[in-house]
């Protein structure tokens, strides 16, 4: 395939350069301003501020979400049979831990891709394309996609795509299906020392739950997960804990056997540490569940080819990583949501990452982050066909 390759070339011979002060500023500025789901008000608005900047209509609070957005552009010749290709941006950081898994890149190579893109269609004029940036947040722990797939942002959309830092290359990238559960156990307090007869005691119950998720774990499948911390573990030393609460995530590629055996077996581990202990127990599933990411074929072969074209070699020992709501996103249309090496076999999520994030080490990641998206959003413009193909895989998936 020789279909990138010439658009890599393209791209990187002179309007990347010109593009790229200003990417590398925004995700330094992203990167200093960290923001958790939901509240990413700094970002979002230097985003959207950027892509009116770029000529894009810009539509802010998407979904009721305040920093959600899409930014819209087209070309003159466009009409309604013209593809729409979307780019999704993340810049949502960690608890605690900042930008551990580097969405201000995702925010930086989004927004070069789509520059890029726009660049090159009006310098070329003569191929129809309608471009969508959609800025979804709340991508750690809240699946921010989801209202936003409900609010009807992928209605007309044909192509979806995204790019992620990670410790490796990786075109063809799996995720893990994620539920995540919110459970509360409640007791009864009484004077730990005087009367610790009276009390019913919720840490124990958490306790119990823990150690039994920690022998579950012997019986699950080996691509399976469950992790889970004590956000409440009772109120003071000298009180029998009355309430204690737990956040848990349950994860596996396979979503039949993450909701229908895995899920379920995991509740009964709350369940039964309630009974064992005589508190009441409630598990909650607050937020929407993610889904196991489907990369389409034939968007993965083009990016593939970008990926070479700008000197990176895909690691064939990939394997499947956390969790995104790109995979709820990859249900709707085809999608693509490649892995491109910050600091190789460096681990997300870590506070190393988070200063690779912010390092010099960023600068190569965000630019070739914004050429392969870029490369494989205009191979599928200037080729009907390619779209075409991708439908049919995604329809045949």
């Amino acid at each position: 395939m020789t279909v990138t390759t010439p658009i890599v070339e393209e791209l990187t011979a002179g309007p990347l350069a010109a593009r790229l002060p200003l990417l590398l500023d925004v995700a330094a500025d992203i990167h200093a301003h960290p923001e958790i789901r939901f509240t990413e008000v700094h970002a979002a608005e230097r985003l959207t501020q950027e892509l009116e900047g770029l000529g894009f209509e810009v539509q802010r609070g998407f979904a009721d979400l305040p920093t959600a957005f899409t930014g819209r552009w087209q070309t003159p010749d466009a009409d309604d049979t013209t593809p729409t290709i979307a780019i999704f941006c993340e810049y949502d950081a960690l608890e605690g831990i900042g930008h551990a898994c580097g969405h201000n890149i995702i925010a930086a190579s989004g927004l070069g891709a789509a520059a890029l893109v726009k660049d090159s269609l009006e310098a070329n004029p003569g191929t129809p394309a309608k471009l969508l940036v959609i800025g979804s947040p709340g991508e750690e722990g809240a699946a921010g996609k989801v209202p936003m797939i409900e609010g009807g942002v992928l209605e007309g959309v044909d192509l979806a795509m995204m790019i992620h830092p990670s410790g490796q290359n990786d075109a063809d990238f799996d995720s893990l299906a994620r539920v995540a559960l919110d459970v509360d156990f409640t007791g009864r307090a009484s004077h730990a020392a005087a009367s610790p007869e009276d009390g019913i005691n919720a840490l124990d119950a958490s306790t119990l739950a823990l150690t039994a998720i920690g022998l579950l774990r012997q019986q699950i499948q080996s691509d399976a997960r469950i992790h889970t911390i004590v956000v409440d573990g009772g109120q003071a030393p000298n009180i029998i804990p009355e309430h204690t609460s737990l956040r848990c995530f349950v994860r596996a590629q396979d979503r039949e056997y993450l909701l229908g055996t895995l899920v379920p077996k995991v509740e009964k581990c709350f369940e039964g540490a309630a009974l064992a202990t005589g508190c009441e127990v409630t598990i909650a599933q607050n937020t929407p569940a993610y889904l196991a990411m489907i990369s389409n074929p034939v968007l993965v072969d083009l990016a593939a080819e970008a990926f070479a074209a700008v000197g990176r070699e895909i690691d064939p020992e990939a394997g499947p990583g956390g969790s995104t709501d790109m995979g709820n996103v990859s249900y709707e249309v085809p999608s693509l949501h490649p892995m491109i090496s910050l600091v190789d076999g460096i681990s997300n999520h870590t506070r190393e990452f988070t200063a690779a994030a912010g390092g010099q080490e960023a600068e190569a990641t965000i630019a070739d982050g914004a050429v392969v998206l870029a490369a494989t959003a205009l191979a599928a413009f200037r080729d009907p066909r390619l779209v075409a193909a991708a439908k049919d895989a995604f329809e045949n998936r």
